[in-house]
């Protein structure tokens, strides 16, 4: 990954290649239903993402009880713990996979926002850049999304089957969304203040403000993502 991060440019330029170029195929086509097939992709990442959560969450849990919240932001020793390490690895490499998701949108000819394309897009890229300079607050970014993921993705597969989903369902799993960039947020600004006082933090200045960026623009996409969910 060391050698090979900046392949995300790439993915993300064939991804955006697939996605405008899908809109202009679709424009005067017929709609696809794929509802089956989203349910598959979907459920395929929920499935990943409550494996993930279990493999991660205990070393989560117990690096904050034991060392205590600033160690467990700013160092990394989360990769030294084989377990956590490969769920890590497979959680940078599941960035690509979610791309997919946009081209659901595409040739179901839904609304395709400008932040949808520009999250994915900006995620993969911060994550393979990230990977490799082992930030120690990468423990709270991928163990939170896995998380969040969980609910998100199992709620989309529940309703790509025409389960009757309760509404507060998808309330509650957008203020878990929002609720993961305000720590998020919270997480990079106290490593911002540790550094800034001389302190040791395994994340560098430009780590992040990138990671700010990428968080203020995702808390944009959600907002967004919701209001058109109120809409419809």
């Amino acid at each position: 990954m060391k050698e090979h991060w900046a392949d995300s440019f790439i993915y993300s330029g064939v991804y955006l290649i697939l996605v405008f170029g899908g809109k202009v195929y679709m424009q005067h086509r017929q709609r696809y239903e794929l509802r089956p097939y989203l349910a598959l992709w979907s459920g395929i990442l929920a499935i990943f993402s409550i494996f993930g959560s279990f493999r991660t969450v205990p070393e989560f849990v117990s690096t904050i009880r034991d060392k205590g919240l600033q160690y467990s932001i700013c160092q990394p020793t989360f990769l030294d713990v084989r377990v956590t390490a490969f769920w890590c690895a497979l959680f940078t490499l599941s960035k690509v996979y979610e791309l997919g998701d946009t081209m659901f949108i595409v040739l179901r000819k839904q609304q395709l926002i400008f932040l949808h394309w520009y999250h994915h897009v900006t995620v993969l890229i911060y994550t393979w850049y990230s990977y490799p300079v082992k930030i120690g607050s990468g423990r709270w970014f991928m163990t939170m999304n896995y998380v969040v993921h969980s609910f998100m993705y199992t709620y989309y597969a529940l309703r790509a089957m025409r389960f009757n989903v309760p509404k507060f369902v998808n309330i509650v799993i957008t203020g878990l969304q929002l609720l993961q960039m305000i720590i998020g947020s919270i997480i990079n600004v106290w490593s911002y203040q540790i550094k800034s006082n001389g302190g040791k933090c395994s994340q560098s200045m430009e780590n992040i403000i990138f990671s700010m960026i990428i968080y203020f623009i995702t808390k944009l996409y959600i907002e967004q993502s919701w209001n058109l969910y109120l809409t419809n």
